[in-house]
């Protein structure tokens, strides 16, 4: 039986390629199901400007923060932050890249993995996650990893999506703290 190691670190200029990637081959279907609109995708150029922006601007002017998550040392997803208010706040958004990657508890390990990073590097004290109330998979993952679930609503939540009901999750930096979740591991 082979052992699955997981990890995660902070995006490098390689996975520019990978996160375009996962964005540009994504399936109309794939895309509207996690609530995405596709006449909405930017360009696989624009993707790569995006990300190297993202890249070269220092920490606290980020738009945006991207980890990667590692499946036995290979990138196989990104978890980013957006909306971001160093002190204060920022949203999450969760993306397993091969299906034959998900629903077998690796995501809910790797967001707890990820977690402490965007609390630790932006002295947060709330982090939300607004997946698309029909998409089971960021739910359930979120409720697994210490979440709590805000409330219900319709809104459009982020640029590259369509008017939809969402589940508004939080979790404080006190609760992170409680569960035992730590970027020293």
């Amino acid at each position: 039986m082979q052992t699955t190691t997981l990890s995660v670190r902070p995006m490098t200029a390689p996975d520019v390629a990978l996160i375009s990637d996962y964005w540009c081959t994504a399936s109309n279907d794939f895309l509207r199901g996690m609530g995405a609109e596709p006449a909405k995708m930017p360009t696989r150029d624009n993707w790569h400007q995006m990300l190297h922006t993202q890249l070269e601007t220092p920490m606290l002017e980020k738009k945006s923060w991207c980890m990667i998550w590692l499946v036995n040392n290979v990138p196989a997803g990104h978890c980013n932050i957006n909306k971001i208010i160093p002190g204060k706040e920022a949203y999450m958004h969760l993306h397993l890249w091969q299906s034959d990657g998900r629903q077998k508890g690796m995501g809910a390990k790797l967001v707890a993995m990820t977690i402490p990073y965007f609390f630790e590097n932006y002295s947060l004290q709330e982090l939300y996650c607004e997946p698309y109330a029909l998409n089971d998979a960021p739910n359930r993952t979120l409720a697994k990893v210490g979440f709590k679930l805000v409330r219900q609503e319709v809104t459009t939540p982020g640029i590259l999506n369509f008017e939809q009901e969402v589940n508004l999750w939080k979790i404080t930096k006190a609760e992170m703290e409680r569960i035992g979740y730590s970027s020293k591991h």
